[in-house]
This record gives structure tokens, sequence and C-alpha cells, in this order.
């Protein structure tokens, strides 16, 4: 059977003077079924439209008695009888379409695409986004098919469009953003799911066939291919984007709906205040769209929130470019943009949050840093404790010559003691700086104890000479005792 509505297409085509080829990879249908419709002209396309119409009919050879009963007319009420009855039903798919009521300000944002050919042969992929309540439209270009990522990041662009976030999103069932649907359970692909929980908003996922819930989306998607798209051509999508931007201001949110019989324009700024917070998104991490500046103490540690987070060490007291989600921190070099550091957001006001490569020296190699750690003291025995160091832990050189840099670099040292600590820990064979820090601790602490107090003899005597103690005779005891009696 030949199909009416792809005959039109096909020839359309072939009269803005696309070969066969063009029409197969635009259209996406079979080659045999282009080259079909290719070939009709539209003498032939009435002649089969005729043979379809006068073909025979199964019931052709009963055409007298129907037509005679149908005159009766008892035909007829008889139908009319068994549908009043229940005795015949019609049409039991059908569905009855009722205008939806209009939505609140600030609660819904439709989304749907759509694919153009331009003149040009430039095929454009069409992103349209719309506010239900106030008809505020979006349109966007891309020159490739949208993955999920590219919807998130055109979703965001919307947002800032509008000014707000909706409380709900009215998608299809489309695999960039739907994995699976079974009877209401919705199983959103992880980055769209991860994007509607950081953002906060509901997610209506229609049904097929449901104009009733996303029929604005969709005249919209129309709207544009009729009102802009088809008077005009495009060789390069930024061009098509800069035209579409200007054709929303001027036409489509510049001119009264025919639904609401008000100007978008107009409704929007109604809306805009019902419309929640543009919030950070970790999608949009690599913008440099939401990053502010904050500069690194002494200790590259920077402030947040009430809390301190720790920068790799060649960042004290300088500059850097941080972007902050509701749950998630990030750092920037403000001179290569290449992220430093990203870190969860501590509930804990005051803590200091830092990560074990932070505290290391990535900028130099191993060999400086080896070279340093050797350098620190001239003792003999502190090169042997580091040569058994680095060859005891091989794969952690930098954060045993970072051990030994935070203690034994930052404070004075007292080298009888270490050296003493370097033979302890040679001899028991505990060469790990950790080991050696709490060994010299030890040590140190030992040599300020004060002298000991000499030992007492049995008889109480020290190794002074016995004080002088004089004796009373017990009668003077005994008197004391009676005179306190009588008295």
């Amino acid at each position: 059977m030949i199909n009416k509505a792809m005959f039109r297409e096909v020839q359309a085509f072939r009269r803005q003077g696309y070969s066969q080829a063009s029409i197969v990879k635009a259209l996406e249908l079979d080659p045999k079924t282009v080259a079909k419709y290719f070939a009709m002209e539209e003498e032939a396309w009435r002649a089969y439209r005729q043979d379809q119409l006068y073909r025979d009919k199964v019931f052709d050879s009963y055409r007298k008695e129907i037509l005679e009963v149908y005159e009766a007319n008892s035909f007829r009420n008889f139908i009319a009888y068994l549908i009043r009855t229940d005795g015949l039903r019609l049409d039991e798919t059908s569905r009855l379409y009722t205008k939806v009521p209009e939505l609140p300000f600030g609660k819904q944002l439709q989304l749907d695409f759509g694919q153009y050919r331009c003149r040009s042969g430039l095929r454009l992929y069409i992103f349209a986004a719309l506010l239900s309540a106030s008809r505020y439209k979006y349109v966007i270009f891309q020159g490739r098919p949208f993955r999920t990522l590219d919807v998130i990041r055109l979703l965001l662009d919307a947002f800032d469009y509008f000014g707000g976030r909706p409380e709900e999103l009215v998608i299809d069932q489309d695999r960039l953003m739907v994995a699976s649907e079974n009877a209401g359970d919705i199983v959103c692909t992880k980055d769209f799911k991860h994007f509607v929980d950081e953002q906060g908003f509901g997610l209506w996922v229609c049904r097929r066939a449901d104009p009733e819930s996303k029929g604005k989306i969709e005249n919209l998607v129309k709207f544009t291919k009729g009102s802009f798209l088809s008077t005009r051509d495009f060789e390069a999508v930024e061009e098509a984007n800069a035209g579409v931007l200007r054709w929303l201001r001027r036409r489509a949110n510049g001119k009264i709906s025919q639904a609401t019989r008000q100007i978008p324009a107009v409704l929007i700024e109604q809306e805009r205040p019902h419309l929640r917070p543009l919030r950070n998104s970790i999608f949009r991490k690599d913008s440099l769209l939401g990053r502010e500046e904050r500069t690194a103490n002494e200790k590259a540690v920077i402030s947040v929130k009430a809390c301190g987070y720790q920068l790799p060490l060649k960042y004290r007291n300088k500059t850097i470019e941080i972007y902050t989600t509701d749950e998630e921190l990030f750092g920037f070099d403000v001179f290569t943009g290449r992220e430093i550091v990203a870190y969860r957001l501590s509930l804990i006001p005051g803590q200091l949050v830092s990560t074990r490569t932070c505290q290391r020296e990535n900028e130099k190699t191993i060999e400086e840093l080896r070279a340093g750690t050797s350098g620190l003291f001239e003792l003999e025995s502190w090169k042997l404790f580091t040569d058994r160091n680095f060859r005891a832990f091989p794969r952690y050189a930098r954060d045993q010559c970072g051990e030994a840099k935070r203690f034994f670099a930052t404070k004075e040292v007292d080298i009888t003691v270490l050296d003493r600590a370097i033979a302890y820990c040679l001899e028991n064979d505990t060469v790990s700086f950790a080991n050696l820090k709490d060994t010299y601790v030890h040590f140190e602490r030992e040599s300020r104890r004060p002298e000991p107090v000499p030992a007492v003899d049995g008889a109480g005597h020290g190794p002074h000479k016995p004080l002088p103690i004089s004796q009373r005779q017990l009668s003077e005891y005994e008197q004391a005792v009676r005179e306190r009696a009588v008295s």
C-alpha cells in the first residue's frame, strides 16, 4: 500500500534537488521504498488512488441485499439497538481528549526534541523547552544527535534563560533520559537521575501518544519548523542559533499566544517570582559560569562555609577558582583551568578537610625529594637511615619524605638526641620516619627529666649526717596526762 504522506515528503525532497541517497539518509527510509516514491509521478499516484477506490470488495456479491435492508431503515435501527443494549461496541480503543486545566506559575516545564533538514543540507537537531503557565519558550539547535549530557547542559541553559527552575519536568520516554518504564515505575539513566536528584524537581514521564500531557511542547517544535526554519536557510549551527534567539524575542515570546491570549514575554515577569532559584550543578563544573576566586593561606588551606579545605602545598598564599554545588566543592587553577581538588562539603563547622595527595609535593621528582630529605642533617647516621628508608619503602617515597619534612624540617632538632634515636631505630630495624619521630620524641622527653632523688638507707638516713634530736623522759608525758585528767 502506498502512503500519501510519505509520497508527498519524498516528492518535496525531490523538487528541492535531493538525490535518492540523500533522501534515504534524511528520512531514514528503506532505499527500495524511496526509489518507488521517487519515480512515481502525480498521474501515477492518482491512478493508484483510483484503483484502490474501485477495487473488488468482499461484499460486492451481497450489494443488492445490503442496499435493500439499509433502505428499509430496519438495519440502521437494529444496529442502534445493539449499541444501546451493549450488544455491539464500536471503537473501544478510542480515547476522549479534554483540555487540561491551566497550571499555576512555576509548576511545570515541558521538554521535547525534533529534527530539520535545511535547504543547504544542514541537519539541525532541535531542543525545545516551554513553561506551561506563561508559554515562555526556549529553542536551541545542535549539529549532531543529542546525548544525555547534552540534554542536561541545555536544560541548565534553559533555566538560565527562564531565570529559575520549575517544580516539575515533563518528558517523553526518551532513551536519553529514561532507561525503562514498567507500569509507572520509571528508571532514569544514571546521569539524568543524578541531575534530577541534584536539582530537586519532580519528573512526569508521558505515555506514548499522549497529547494532553505535552501537546504544548509538541506544538512548539512544529511552530519552530513552520514559522522559523521553513522560511530560512542556514549553513552553520551557530548562524541558526543566533537567528532563533532573535526570533524567540521578536515572535515566539514577543507576540500574543493563541492559547492564553497574552504575550509570553509579559507573563514571564509574573512567573519568575514563582520559579525556584538557580542552583549550581556538577555537570557545569567545567564552565566558568558560577566560579568564584579564593586565596589560600600560608598552609595552602581555603575557607568555604566555615570549613577549611586543603590544597596542594604549592598553592600557599595563591588564588584559585572554586565551584560549589549543594554537596561538593571543586578547585581549579586560575591560569590553566585544571581541576586541583574535589571534596564533599563538610557539615561540621570548623573542620579541616584534606587528602594525602594534598600533603605531597607532586611538582618535585622522587630524586629531588630524596636528595632534599638526605640533606636535612650532616649526620652520617642520618644519611644511613634515609638510605635504608628509601630501600624499605620504594612505593611510598613521597609519603616518607613528606613525613620527614613535616617534623624534622619545621622544628629545632637536638642533634645528640636525634643521633641516639637513629641508632635505636637502626638497631631494631624500624626505619620509617614515623617511627623515628616517635623515638626522637621519647628520648627528648627523657633527656629533660630532673636528676633522681638519692636513695634512703634502712635507718632512714640519706647520704648526709643525721640531725640532732632532743629526747624527753617518759615521766614528763605521764605528768601531763594526770594534770589534764584533774582539770
